[in-house]
């Protein structure tokens, strides 16, 4: 693994855009020196260690499926903070196997020993267009000859076509409250891969989907019925609306209720106490740091790196932000790898059951946040 420096592309930023990555200026804070899609530098692997992170994340993976079994069969759902009259439906979509397309685990890796798991985004995780398209683009332009670990786009048309969802169309879900693009334009992409894969769909907004009381149903702006949908809308804020109640019972959800087990940081704590010592996992606690020396305090349903606290023997660092209140996750904390002054963290991406493709983000900071640019990757001869 080594950090490389290129020379962007004649016209790079109309080339992305075209590619789908429309929101790369809406998506960065104001002021920064850096793009959020920089081509000027990219991550090398070789094929060995590609496919020794490939063995781990599918390891990962597996782990987490066992813990959800785990908590289903324990009744452990007050530790995810998830509302009690909730937690029953949980376990019935855990049980009836609903079906789920993707998620992304972030890792700290430095092309040394295991790869260690940070958290696993596997409700809404984004960045995917970037990983699965713009960088594919940029490796037949500049490297036309070379590889990368890159199959997220073929896996999900497979994995669309592997589902069996409900008879009528299949609706894809954004919110208008996002102001970037970047979520509009991931579930655009993802209908294109279902489309691709013959499903029949519609784009709906979250915010104009309604309730049809007499017919006990969820309807779009057409009184289209919606049997299935595709959602980049978190599971959290679904079961607070105030037809959450309805949206448990009705209608068949991607990603299932049951990935509110997985995308919630209190995971990290379970698959600590389920695989102790295991290489690809930090010690994680729910109920405090206990004897970490060096720990991050992370909350259970936190975002882009905001209300983090990093506390080690040579200080603390707080992140703002609003989030917290449902409590913390204490994971021990090991600074990201410094490669040429950046950090960068590894989103490895799983499509159904198996690991599909590699984005990287990196930063200055200890955190990775809303200020990191995506940055490509190859694989060497």
């Amino acid at each position: 693994m080594r950090r490389e420096h290129g020379t962007p592309r004649n016209d790079w930023e109309k080339t992305i855009e075209s590619q789908g990555l429309a929101y790369h200026r809406a998506a960065h804070p104001a002021g920064l020196s850096r793009p959020y899609w920089d081509e000027s530098v990219h991550y090398v692997f070789s094929m060995d260690e590609v496919e020794e992170l490939e063995t781990q994340v599918e390891e990962l993976h597996e782990m987490c499926l066992r813990a959800v079994e785990h908590v289903v069969s324990a009744g452990r759902f007050a530790d995810f903070a998830i509302p009690e009259w909730a937690w029953e439906e949980v376990a019935r979509s855990w049980e009836r196997r609903d079906p789920y397309v993707y998620g992304r685990f972030d890792l700290r890796y430095d092309g040394t020993g295991a790869a260690k798991l940070l958290e696993y985004n596997a409700d809404t995780p984004t960045s995917l267009v970037e990983s699965s398209v713009v960088q594919w683009f940029w490796l037949q332009d500049v490297f036309p000859d070379g590889d990368q670990w890159n199959s997220v786009h073929e896996r999900l048309i497979d994995r669309w076509r592997a589902l069996r969802l409900p008879s009528g169309p299949t609706h894809f879900a954004f919110t208008n409250a996002d102001e970037t693009g970047e979520e509009a334009m991931t579930v655009a992409y993802l209908q294109e891969t279902a489309e691709q894969a013959g499903l029949h769909t519609v784009a709906v907004a979250m915010e104009d989907i309604g309730w049809d009381e007499l017919n006990r149903r969820f309807v779009d702006v057409e009184e289209r019925v919606i049997r299935s949908a595709f959602k980049l809308y978190p599971w959290e804020w679904m079961l607070s609306d105030d037809f959450g109640r309805q949206a448990v019972r009705h209608a068949t959800w991607i990603e299932p209720l049951w990935k509110t087990l997985l995308s919630n940081k209190a995971l990290l704590a379970v698959l600590w106490e389920l695989n102790p010592g295991h290489p690809n996992l930090l010690p994680a606690y729910l109920d405090g740091p206990r004897d970490l020396t060096s720990y991050i305090a992370k909350p259970l349903l936190g975002r882009e790196g905001a209300s983090m606290r990093i506390v080690t023997p040579e200080g603390t660092q707080e992140t703002p932000g609003a989030y917290g209140r449902e409590g913390y996750v204490f994971q021990g904390f090991e600074a990201l790898p410094v490669f040429e002054g950046q950090r960068p963290v590894l989103g490895a991406w799983m499509i159904a059951d198996e690991a599909a493709g590699l984005g990287i983000r990196e930063t200055t900071g200890l955190i990775t946040d809303d200020t990191s640019s995506f940055v490509p990757h190859r694989i060497a001869d």
